[in-house]
């Protein structure tokens, strides 16, 4: 009978040759590491008979993972799963206890709780008859499997803006197209700048946070910080002071318009009474300003949003400053190292689900 002819692994790639070097110094799994072997041994040009030799394997197993490895790939070197003992709980029945986990108890006319437990579910799945026995383990690994999970209930807030359509469609046409005519500013408050030991993180030897004072006074007041991001070159600019009135704010609108003198401003807020106020409307009215209005739960739609979560993040969090003039001028440097690496502002929010909004969503999703 003549000697079947020996087969070879396709030609590998350097990182396919190095990923396969690696698995067989690190794989846990005996099966796993032992078809990485055959599969390398091949690649370096050894027979079948040669692989059958050193490991101890017979001809069709070395055979059987070359091919595989030449059909499949990598995935062909990880074991099959056994199987074990066949479920005593069908896949119809999980899934019909993920959607009863899914409901209230009040749902089943229980009054007495609120939410499920465990041992409150099982119970319940117990006395109607839904299962004849389940242990607590086997129902928690049910719902892990089918994808319910133990989470806090949260809170949304809904527009009552009859125009909230019409105005997020006004201020995402001037993100997407920027006049010719004129610059596109974000502006909004920042604050209240308190004194006090912020949370944060910060690189540390394990087990060895950074650690804060826990008790202080607030002795020095509170400052809000006012500012503009400008769309077109991506600067932040501000400014810090003891109140946020109409006055504060009319004044920062007058530092902008002297900034850029001969272009009209269009400049996004949200609906703070001081920008409202009939004062500031006059002024912008008279200075070639228009204020766009963000739809009333829409400060999220604000781009200067994302620029004051760094701030906080970078330039306040971990801190512990014990004077507003400290405070003040760890803003000031993070602003300065901000815009020096400043890039104009484009695509805002380009794939997301508002895009496609025709009215306003009547419950979260």
């Amino acid at each position: 009978m003549a000697r079947r002819p020996s087969v070879f692994v396709r030609p590998l790639s350097m990182d396919e040759g190095r990923k396969l070097a690696r698995i067989t110094r690190t794989a846990k799994n005996p099966v796993r590491m032992r078809r990485a072997i055959v599969v390398l041994m091949s690649a370096q040009g050894q027979t079948v008979r040669d692989i059958t030799s050193l490991l101890q394997v017979s001809d069709d197993y070395v055979r059987d993972v070359i091919h595989a490895f030449n059909e499949r790939g990598f995935d062909a070197l990880n074991p099959k799963p056994g199987g074990g003992r066949p479920k005593k709980i069908g896949e119809q029945l999980r899934e019909w206890i993920c959607l009863i986990a899914r409901t209230s108890p009040t749902n089943w006319g229980i009054t007495a709780f609120s939410t499920w437990s465990l041992a409150k579910l099982r119970d319940h799945l117990l006395d109607e008859g839904i299962v004849a026995e389940l242990s607590r383990e086997t129902l928690r690994r049910i719902l892990h499997a089918g994808g319910v999970s133990w989470q806090t209930t949260t809170t949304w807030k809904a527009s009552t803006d009859p125009d909230f359509i019409p105005k997020m469609r006004r201020v995402l046409g001037l993100y997407d197209h920027p006049p010719d005519d004129g610059r596109v500013v974000c502006v909004d408050e920042f604050g209240p700048l308190n004194l006090l030991p912020r949370k944060g993180k910060a690189w540390r030897p394990r087990r060895k946070p950074r650690r804060q004072r826990a008790t202080y006074t607030r002795t020095a007041g509170v400052m809000h910080m006012l500012a503009a991001l400008d769309l077109a070159t991506g600067k932040m600019f501000y400014r810090i002071r003891d109140r946020k009135r109409w006055i504060e704010f009319l004044d920062l609108l007058k530092a902008l318009r002297a900034r850029w003198p001969a272009e009209k401003l269009y400049l996004i807020c949200d609906n703070f009474s001081p920008h409202r106020h009939a004062r500031v409307r006059e002024w912008c009215a008279a200075n070639e300003v228009e204020l766009v209005f963000l739809p009333t739960y829409g400060s999220w739609l604000n781009w200067i949003e994302a620029e004051f979560a760094a701030l906080r993040y970078f330039a306040l969090n971990g801190t512990d400053h014990r004077s507003h003039d400290e405070q003040n001028a760890a803003i000031a440097a993070y602003v300065r190292w901000r815009n020096a690496r400043a890039q104009p502002k484009v695509n805002f929010a380009a794939d997301s689900p508002i895009r496609t909004w025709t009215s306003y969503p009547v419950k979260a999703a």
